[in-house]
């Protein structure tokens, strides 16, 4: 009788495994939606100079936006699209030295964690929008309507509204 418990124990154990093996997915964003007219494919630029400056890979931490959004990672000079209706924002993200492009389209303060050093915004939003970035004080330190292009030092933001 023992062997029979032990026996359906482990088929139990191994059944569970295997059902937690398909039904977790990806910890990556959802694919951004399909290019529209008027959207335009960007490159993404070197890899910042002052990258040496980060902490190594290995106590590094990957930027993170707060509601979640929609994001990529891009490599020096490999193309992405910023479709209409998006304040796209470029961080480097020292966890794999790739360029971490976050798509915000819902209107939102979003709050920034471990964005470090120079990065890039493009503004394609669309009607007569104004988007800010906050200092830690909530002070405005930025404030740009679409179209808008732009580089951007992240040390200092600490939250952006697209709205």
């Amino acid at each position: 009788m023992r062997a029979k418990r032990s026996f359906l124990g482990i088929i139990a154990v191994l059944a569970w495994a295997l059902l937690a093996a398909f039904t977790t997915g990806s910890a990556h964003a959802a694919a951004v939606p399909d290019t529209h007219a008027g959207d335009r494919v960007q490159v993404a630029p070197p890899a910042p100079r002052d990258a040496g400056a980060l902490p190594d890979r290995a106590a590094a931490v990957s930027p993170t936006i707060s509601p979640a959004t929609n994001w990529i990672h891009r490599a020096e000079n490999e193309t992405f699209d910023c479709k209409a209706g998006n304040l796209c924002l470029e961080v480097w993200d020292p966890t794999v030295s790739k360029w971490k492009v976050f798509f915000l389209y819902t209107c939102n303060r979003y709050s920034l964690s471990n964005w470090l050093n120079s990065g890039y915004y493009l503004n394609k939003q669309t009607g007569s929008v104004t988007s800010y970035f906050y200092g830690a004080q909530g002070q405005v330190l930025r404030t740009f309507s679409p179209p808008q292009v732009g580089t951007q030092d992240w040390n200092p933001v600490w939250s952006v509204r697209n709205c």
